[in-house]
Formats: structure tokens, sequence, C-alpha cells
């Protein structure tokens, strides 16, 4: 064995070659280059077979990485590049999830349900909640109420929500339902100025926060209605059953009955509403010149009358016929069988009166009476409007 040493070799360079410049320390790198594999021949076409592939070792074999006899790459942990598996292949019990960019299917329509109130008016019919108000039994909102808690049946079988009924079904009404509207007041409050009708608005107070006990009538205290004392409970849903203006006074209904409030607002209310009404001539308005304060009656054209009890419009509708007379040569009464916002104010302007003071003296067959300002009364078992 020889010990000698191999010579060294020395890299000679040709005179006048330039040096290499030095390494760019942010040039990008390149990969590393892997040293080729076994050759391959080039597939003829692209139908032709590729050759198979040896099996994985499995976990922890030997096996070279590189060079001839290397497997088939796969991970660094000896696994195969083996397809991913088809969708048909994919074990039965698992959820396929739905390929990726479509949209997700329509969900299910619901059942078609008819319109009973169309069809209904197809049959000559009508829905089962007016049917009950136009009978008097309640008001629709009670007849809702009634229906859903099962107080009501129709020829005998339990009524549904929006049932059609023809004019000739048999309703029947629970004793629930008459024991829970026996127990609803009617209550008659002479108003004062300063207090609106319905919801309090621009700082002015309801009508309805002066039903209480210390207001009370006292006449009606000491006899009152059907044995009736003032209890918290009638407070609870008081509504009023027609409006009178904030710069009004007069008799206010406020009732807790359905069937009230339709006989005096309802579409097809006739129920007269009479009125004491103090004017001034005014043919420039309130501020112009030619105002007559005293002995208006005298002043006043009788044509201008004639048009007050018909012939007046008001947002586009004619307005009912109305009884128009002069109570006294400063004042006139009033009876409309209708009730349109500030009626009488706006009639008064079309014909140069202004307003100076309205009072509501009756409603129906109910007259406001000596009830003082201010309080209240029920209404009376014997009272109809």
């Amino acid at each position: 064995m020889s010990t000698d040493k191999p010579a060294a070799r020395t890299l000679k360079l040709k005179p006048g070659a330039a040096s290499k410049p030095p390494a760019d320390p942010f040039a990008p790198r390149r990969a590393p280059v892997r040293p080729p594999g076994p050759a391959r021949a080039k597939s003829v076409s692209a139908s032709a077979p590729k050759p198979p592939r040896e099996p994985s070792q499995g976990f922890g074999a030997d096996r070279p990485r590189n060079g001839p006899s290397a497997a088939p790459r796969g991970d660094d942990f000896g696994r195969s590049e083996r397809p991913a598996p088809r969708r048909s292949d994919t074990p039965q019990g698992a959820a396929a999830r739905p390929p990726r960019g479509l949209a997700p299917a329509p969900r299910p329509q619901a059942p078609h349900r008819p319109d009973l109130a169309r069809v209904g008016n197809v049959r000559g019919e009508i829905r089962l909640n007016k049917r009950m108000a136009d009978l008097g039994l309640c008001s629709r909102r009670e007849a809702d109420e009634w229906i859903a808690r099962g107080w009501v049946k129709v020829n005998g079988e339990p009524a549904v929500m929006g049932q059609p009924v023809p004019p000739d079904a048999q309703v029947e009404v629970a004793p629930q339902a008459r024991h829970q509207q026996s127990g609803q007041v009617t209550i008659l409050l002479h108003k004062p100025v300063g207090y609106v009708s319905g919801q309090p608005e621009d700082g002015h107070e309801a009508a309805a926060t002066l039903i209480g006990a210390p207001s009370q009538w006292r006449g009606d205290a000491r006899t009152p209605a059907d044995g009736r004392r003032f209890a918290p409970e009638h407070t609870r849903g008081l509504a009023p059953a027609g409006r009178l203006d904030i710069d009004s006074t007069g008799l206010l209904v406020l009732t807790q009955d359905g069937r009230v409030a339709r006989t005096l607002i309802g579409e097809s209310s006739g129920v007269e509403k009479e009125y004491l009404v103090r004017v001034h001539f005014a043919p420039n308005g309130p501020q112009g010149s030619g105002v007559v304060t005293q002995d208006v009656q005298a002043v006043f054209p009788a044509a201008q009358l004639a048009l007050l009890r018909h012939g007046l419009s008001l947002d586009g509708q004619a307005l009912r016929p109305a009884q128009v007379d002069w109570q006294n040569p400063e004042q006139l009464r009033f009876v409309l069988t209708e009730g349109k916002k500030r009626q009488i104010r706006r009639m008064c302007e079309q014909v140069g009166l202004h307003v100076v003071g309205l009072k509501r003296i009756r409603i129906g067959q109910v007259v406001l009476g000596n009830l003082p300002v201010g309080q209240w009364r029920f209404l009376g078992a014997n009272e109809r409007f």
C-alpha cells in the first residue's frame, strides 16, 4: 500500500481573464438541482400506458433516496403518491359535499293555501269577524280574540281565524265571551279645552287621564249605573269613540266595548252629533278687515248658510247634508252625521265665519246635561246612542 499523497492540483488562469465578481447577497438563490433519475422513454402518444410504479415499502424502510434504485418519490414518511379516490370510491354513508361554484339546492316551497277572504268573496261569503260585527255581537277585534280562544262556533263546528261564512250561517258564542263583554264599561266625559281625545301630542295630555275616582260625578257616584263603582281596570283599553278637537269642549265617549265604538264611528254609522258653535263673521280672515263680532246673524248672507247645510266639500269629498240654524245672533247649532277632522271649523272658514267656541252637547240620544267640565259618569243601563 502506497502512502504517497496525491499531488495538489493548481488552477491556472489564462492571462487577461477577468476575475469572477463577488456574489450578490441579495440576489435570489436557485434551488439545488437534483441528480437525474433513471431515464424514461417519452411516450409516442398520450394514450400509451405509463410504466407501473413500485409499491411503497412502508414507514421506516431503508431505501435510497437518489439514484437508479431509488423508489418512486412520495413524502418523507414513505407514503406513495397514490391518486385521490374518486367520488364513486367514497364509502357509503359518507356525506358527499356539493361541488364548489354551484348554487345550493332550492328550499322546498310551502304548500299552497288559498286566500280564504278571496274565496269567500267569490262565493258571496264574508269573513266571520265582519259577520259577527254586522250582527252586533262584538267588534272585529273582539271577534278575532274570541275565535282564537275557541269561543265561537259556526254551524256547530269550531270557527277558524279568517273563515268565510255565508249569510245564513249559525254563529254561536260561548258564555265566557258574554261574561267578558259584560264587564266592559262606557264612560261619558265632559272634556275641557286643552286635552286631546286620543294619544298625548305636542305636550297636551290625553282626555283619558281625567278618568279616576276623584273626578267621577257625584250624582253618578251616589247612584252608580248597574251598581258599578270605579275600579282601576276600567281605564284599561279605554278608547275614544269619536274625536273632539283640542280647542273644543263637551261630550266625549270613552269605551271598552267594541259594539259602542262601531255604532258611533263605524263606516255605516249615522248617529247624530249636536254642537253649539260661537262664530265671528270674518270675510277677509280673522286678522283682516271687516270682522263682525256682534249680531253676526244680521250680516251673514243667507246663501252662505245654505252652503253650510249642503254643498261643501272637504278633502275632495262632498259632505253629507247637515242641520245648521241660528241658536242666537252669535251662535249656530250644527247637527252632523259624520265626523271629519276639524269639520265644523273648516266648513265655517269656507263661508267666511271664524269659530271662537265649540261645544258638543249630544251624541245620538245621550246628552251632556249638567255634567260639570272635567268630570265623568258611566253610561246608564237604559241609555242608548
